[in-house]
């Protein structure tokens, strides 16, 4: 990890028995020295040597940390916070959740082993409610968001000479960004030449079109195609590396431009742009949520802003809303498609549509507010999405009758209504070795336990309790077969 990776480091939740004050000087809690604990984070697992005196937390050194890189800068405010108050009841910090229990499930397991038998269950602190008022702020230009197109923004605006703040609700930078795994689409770009790979604006347009079942506005697809080569020149332009052009679903030609060797992309991205804005300067307020937006359907004039410690106002001459979707908010979801009422989400936790809230006091309207699409390939309960360019690169889906049901490059919308159809409303993401080699992702998924690993067809139907059908039944699209008929 980038940054220093001995963290003193307890998170998130009241956890009752360990949680509470710290205790009197004379009143013993811990048999002093050091202490291993385990958690299970988002991403991996979480291993810790703890070390207490009689009464104090006295330091936390991560010896493991399975989670993101941009988990680290909440993890370090919540080091900051546990070793001020000497107990593991401190705020936790939202949309730092799954880090945040895997972090405090292995500090409690190593203090669980250092507390003395006799020992009284600490109390836990009251919380003060109170809001207080913060002094207000002034800016050129207020970003809300930090996600790709939140840093974008405040990249070429501070290019241009503006003076920049960014506000994020989140602890960490990225917002579902650093979720993208697949690829930046885009066509007639350097990479695609470089590898003699024929694609046009018009060939981007149309497929972009039929992706979206020809009800997108076909202004605004032909402003995302026209300006897509622009776009990645400019991020290689501040050292992204968008090499490697793989393909997606609903794609005529490879123009899902990813890192070399097919790494996931969106990580990658959030690191570049974050950098440059490091170097530029530009301040990113986390833990600052817009509550407000000031002025009138004629010009916004700011923002009000909520933090933990109370709320205040920046005044902006222009204010850029790039908070993403709400994906992560089901009730929304539901509100505007039934149908997808208790779908999980891919999205990270922040989704939740706060613009739907803090811009209604303006006469805006909200369009296609219902064209919400799903994902073909997640893992079921645990919502982690699998990147379409496994698919793009060569994996097929294969239900449970051991047939191959779909062309797997089809837009996303026909492959997921095709699986949901099939029994389980599920499917078998198979592919081989070489796919595996092909595309560097994939490695996070054989790490995170996902994949099932069998060196014959035979083999790998009996692990996922498939039938192996005969050589006929193969040659009409089943199990191992090469091609749709």
């Amino acid at each position: 990890m980038k940054k220093n990776i001995r963290l003193l480091l307890v998170l998130m939740l009241v956890i009752g028995l360990l949680a509470g004050c710290s205790q009197s000087a004379e009143e013993a809690i811990y048999k002093a020295g050091t202490y291993e604990g385990v958690g299970e984070g988002h991403s991996g697992t979480m291993v810790l040597n703890v070390t207490v005196t009689e009464t104090d937390i006295e330091s936390i050194e991560i010896t493991e940390f399975g989670d993101s890189e941009f988990a680290v800068d909440p993890a370090n405010k919540i080091i900051e916070n546990v070793i001020e108050a000497n107990s593991s009841d401190v705020d936790g910090i939202s949309g730092a959740s799954y880090t945040s229990a895997g972090m405090l499930a292995a500090v409690n397991d190593a203090l669980s082993k250092a507390l003395l038998a006799d020992a009284k269950a600490p109390v836990a602190k009251e919380e003060n409610n109170e809001t207080a008022k913060l002094d207000d702020m002034d800016t050129d230009v207020l970003v809300i968001g930090s996600g790709g197109a939140g840093l974008t923004a405040a990249i070429e605006a501070t290019n241009a000479g503006a003076n920049v703040i960014i506000i994020e609700k989140m602890p960490l930078i990225g917002g579902n960004t650093k979720y993208a795994t697949g690829g930046l689409n885009a066509a007639e770009t350097s990479s695609q030449s470089a590898k003699e790979i024929e694609d046009s604006v018009e060939l981007f347009f149309e497929d972009t079109m039929k992706g979206g079942g020809n009800i997108n506005n076909p202004e605004l697809v032909q402003v995302l195609a026209s300006n897509s080569a622009d776009t990645v020149e400019w991020l290689i332009s501040i050292g992204a590396d968008l090499s490697d052009v793989g393909r997606m679903g609903g794609a005529s030609v490879n123009r899902a431009h990813r890192p070399t060797g097919g790494a996931a992309v969106g990580n990658f991205l959030v690191e570049v742009l974050s950098e440059k804005a490091s170097e530029l300067g530009i301040e990113v307020m986390f833990g600052h949520e817009a509550i407000e937006l000031l002025g009138d359907e004629n010009a916004v004039t700011g923002a009000i802003v909520k933090t933990n410690d109370g709320e205040f106002t920046i005044n902006a001459k222009s204010v850029v809303v790039a908070t993403g979707g709400f994906g992560a908010d089901n009730e929304k979801v539901a509100s505007f498609k039934e149908s997808l009422k208790g779908y999980g989400t891919t999205n990270h936790p922040g989704a939740t549509g706060d613009v739907l809230e803090f811009a209604k006091n303006l006469n805006v309207a909200y369009v296609d507010m219902e064209q919400i699409q799903t994902h073909p390939t997640v893992m079921p309960e645990i919502n982690y999405m699998i990147t379409e360019a496994v698919r793009g690169n060569g994996a097929i889906l294969v239900n449970r009758e051991a047939m191959r049901f779909v062309n797997e490059l089809e837009t996303r919308a026909h492959v997921s209504d095709a699986e949901l159809a099939q029994t389980g409303a599920s499917a078998f993401l198979v592919f081989d070795q070489s796919v595996r080699e092909s595309l560097s992702a994939i490695e996070k998924y054989y790490d995170k336990g996902f994949l099932f690993e069998a060196a014959t067809l035979e083999e790998l139907a009996e692990i996922i309790e498939v039938d192996i059908l005969t050589d006929t039944e193969r040659g009409t699209g089943g199990f191992g077969s090469t091609g749709l008929n």
